[in-house]
């Protein structure tokens, strides 16, 4: 196109090596994520311990992804980016030789369960340095006005992952691995990536040599790894606290999804896959078709976003709450999904925007954290589904119906699309002296 800019130009081939990264982590976790439930009730793992496994992971992510934020503004995004793959690979296959060990009942559920979140764990201490760092690369080398559309087109990137995982996990459950096949499949793939990184993904500038990233340079920004105090920082907060939440609702009701649905068919665990897989994909689908599609087509900002996102979501999660059959849940999952898919790049773009250039590894960093973070939770509301079947989902609807008021309500959730950084920084101290009046 003759009007695109050459600076556009120059950032195709990256964003799409990285797009291509964020597809690749995102069809490993949910395809694992979906083939979870079958592998626990096949072992004997108890269903709250199966959601579980990735909680150790997400402490360690949450904890991890400001400092990897800080050591990408030190060392570069490149290498970062390259360790989070590796953390990602590593991890991935030390599951499968667990979940292989398991079914194979070389060793009691329990202790497959505890080998199973250190194997697990890996990723949250490692895989968690690609996430800021891709998000900081991508921002870096965009500008305000084009900030909501990478950003969106960087969940899709996610979301289209969690369409493709699932989809293929079903292919690589062979006969001798079994259900621990999809995760040996995923980390072969992340190999590839990695080594796509290493000889395709420009890194700018040298941080050896005192250089700085483009945007910054450009800006006339200091070159500093700033970014821990932003966790406190009411630009951020709001952002913070809307997406711990909403991320929460997301990862219990996927949790939570593979459970019903065996119960709900009475089938056992492996034929049921094929239905998981298939009310997943359907999820997947309309997230895509939210951060794809519709996000561009009414050209929907941060604000908008995350209004229509949690209303959205809480819609489907009552669905599911009370659907008769199999075909309520895929439907009323996909009705949340597709919520989601409005109010996750909604909260990260509004995050981004809401700072200057110089703390954008740092927002990318405790964005990071809380999408992390927030598994810690699946497991309280699978023992609620265990007690009350639609309880997960009813609660679920609660909190994105408090959520919804939060964002109408909120001072610099509701300015987010209003102002420049300048202006929504001014917002935030007047939120810090409303704050500090309670």
């Amino acid at each position: 196109m003759t009007g695109e800019s050459k600076e556009a130009r120059d950032n195709r081939g990256p964003f799409a090596i990285l797009f291509a990264v964020s597809v690749a982590t995102a069809m490993g976790n949910n395809g694992m994520l979906s083939v979870l439930p079958a592998i626990g009730r096949q072992i004997g793992i108890p269903d709250a311990l199966v959601a579980g496994i990735f909680s150790l992971s997400a402490v360690l992510w949450a904890v991890t992804s400001p400092l990897w934020a800080r050591q990408s503004d030190l060392r570069g995004r490149k290498p970062l980016i390259m360790l989070g793959l590796s953390g990602f690979c590593v991890s991935m296959t030390l599951c499968g030789l667990v979940v292989s060990a398991g079914l194979h009942h070389l060793a009691p559920p329990m202790v497959i369960f505890g080998l199973f979140l250190m194997a697990r764990a890996l990723f949250g201490g490692f895989g968690s340095a690609a996430n800021p760092a891709t998000q900081a690369y991508m921002a870096e080398r965009t500008s305000r006005d084009e900030r909501t559309q990478t950003m969106a087109t960087l969940a899709g990137a996610f979301g289209l992952g969690t369409v493709v995982g699932p989809l293929l996990a079903p292919l690589f459950v062979l006969p001798i691995v079994g259900l621990a096949g999809p995760m040996f499949a995923f980390a072969a793939m992340a190999a590839v990536m990695l080594v796509v990184v290493h000889r395709g993904l420009p890194e700018t500038f040298k941080p050896g040599r005192g250089e700085t990233p483009p945007r910054r340079r450009r800006v006339g920004l200091p070159w500093r790894g700033e970014g821990a105090a932003l966790w406190k920082d009411p630009r951020l907060k709001p952002f913070l606290i809307f997406g711990f939440l909403v991320a929460a609702c997301q990862t219990a009701q996927t949790q939570t999804l593979g459970f019903l649905i065996i119960d709900k068919l009475g089938l056992p665990p492996v034929k049921a896959q094929g239905f998981i897989t298939l009310a997943m994909a359907a999820g997947a689908v309309a997230s895509l078709l939210a951060q794809w599609g519709l996000i561009r087509m009414f050209r929907m900002g941060p604000r908008d976003l995350m209004r229509w996102g949690v209303g959205c979501a809480a819609v489907g999660n009552i669905v599911v709450a009370f659907a008769p059959d199999y075909a309520g849940v895929a439907i009323g999952y996909a009705i949340a999904s597709l919520g989601y898919g409005f109010a996750r790049p909604g909260f990260t773009a509004g995050a981004s925007l809401s700072v200057d250039a110089k703390d954008q590894a740092g927002a990318a960093g405790a964005i990071a954290a809380i999408n992390g973070l927030n598994v810690v939770v699946a497991p309280l509301f699978v023992l609620l589904y265990e007690q009350v079947g639609w309880g997960p989902f009813v609660l679920n609807a609660m909190i994105l119906a408090a959520m919804l008021a939060y964002a109408l309500r909120q001072a610099v959730l509701r300015a987010v699309t209003q102002g420049g950084a300048r202006e929504e920084a001014t917002i935030a101290g007047l939120e810090r002296s409303d704050e500090g009046g309670v």
